[in-house]
């Protein structure tokens, strides 16, 4: 069954052309020589980004791939304006951006609900003849033609917004992390990368307060090079103000396990590396005996801050969540990719 979380899409726009201005004179019994009268041409609608909480994906522009504004109307008799053509609005989930296919340049981006950009401005009206009258020309046959809008393809690629995000390998107990800390209800199943989309999920904190945390699909070692999933996710974790490690228990190395993802996230992004970090060490449940809880503490990397959880006996959640919501109240705002390559999803975007 195909996902519905769609984060890439690409698509056509166009704005409004603009009204001709109107070269009309004044016409009636009683008013000899009444003179120009033409009014001006309506301005093209814009094509408008609109910030809406209500949408998680970009799964209603999937199958949208033109988006036309409407044109505006010409100017008639009388001094009087055409009407101006309608805007046309999309609605994108908070944390889209909207890039130039050829060049990968930012063109716009939308991080509040309510709040409006304009991708592309419609085209000016022209000007009626009433407006080029003058004491040596007081008859002007003459009026401007409207401006024509603009057209172009786009690509709007959507960065999950959230507090703290989830990373690590395939398995590593994500989702059931999840699962128990908030009310999301990602799929869990004993076989690697079950996590195909980024899952949200609000986890609720001391006195009515709460943060948002996200379940990014696992990264494995070469998931830079396009191994894996490769990095098709790892944008979301551009908007993450920290990021969660989780290496679960039973593994040989922590130090190593964490590094290897580290060096993935450096790969993609070094900018990354600047967000404050937390190492969960999970499946905790699994260890017996002292002598491997031992072994385990040792190999946790100097200066990282860290918590031993059981997401199955919810086990060190409680200061799992007090460590990141400390966390929170100090982390940096969430920092851009300096430059990123626009995806090549061809048989999305043809």
């Amino acid at each position: 069954m195909a996902s519905n979380f769609i984060d890439y899409v690409k698509i056509n726009v166009r704005s409004g052309h603009g009204g001709s201005g109107s070269s009309h004179f004044r016409r009636e019994k009683h008013v000899p020589k009444g003179g120009p009268d033409g009014g001006d041409g309506g301005r093209g609608g814009h094509v408008v980004l609109r910030g809406n909480s209500q949408h998680w994906t970009l799964l209603h522009l999937k199958y949208q791939k033109h988006i036309f504004a409407k044109d505006g109307k010409g100017g008639e008799g009388g001094r009087r304006s055409g009407l101006q053509g309608e805007d046309a609005i999309i609605d994108v989930p908070l944390g889209t951006i909207v890039k130039d296919p050829e060049t990968g340049e930012v063109l716009a981006e939308v991080t509040k609900n309510g709040e409006e950009v304009i991708l592309l401005k419609g085209g000016r009206g022209g000007l009626g003849n009433t407006n080029f009258k003058s004491s040596t020309n007081q008859a002007p046959h003459y009026a401007q033609p409207g401006e024509i809008g603009e057209d172009m393809w786009v690509v709007l690629e959507l960065k999950v917004l959230a507090d703290v995000g989830l990373v690590g390998f395939p398995n590593a107990g994500k989702s059931t992390l999840l699962s128990v800390m908030s009310a999301a209800t990602p799929e869990i199943a004993d076989y690697p990368f079950t996590t195909l989309t980024p899952n949200l999920g609000v986890v609720a904190y001391r006195n009515f307060k709460s943060f948002i945390m996200a379940d990014i699909p696992g990264i494995i070692e070469g998931a830079a090079e396009g191994k894996g999933l490769g990095t098709r996710f790892l944008r979301h974790i551009e908007r993450n103000s920290i990021l969660l490690f989780l290496v679960p228990a039973s593994v040989e190395n922590i130090e190593e396990e964490y590094l290897i993802l580290l060096n993935e996230l450096k790969q993609y992004n070094p900018a990354l590396l600047d967000k404050e970090r937390i190492l969960a060490v999970s499946k905790m449940d699994l260890v017996i005996s002292e002598e491997d809880k031992d072994r385990i503490l040792k190999q946790i990397p100097e200066n990282l801050p860290y918590v031993l959880i059981s997401s199955a006996m919810q086990q060190g959640l409680t200061e799992l969540k007090d460590l990141l919501w400390t966390t929170l109240q100090n982390a940096q705002p969430p920092v851009e990719k300096p430059t990123e390559d626009v995806e090549q999803l061809e048989s999305d975007s043809e």
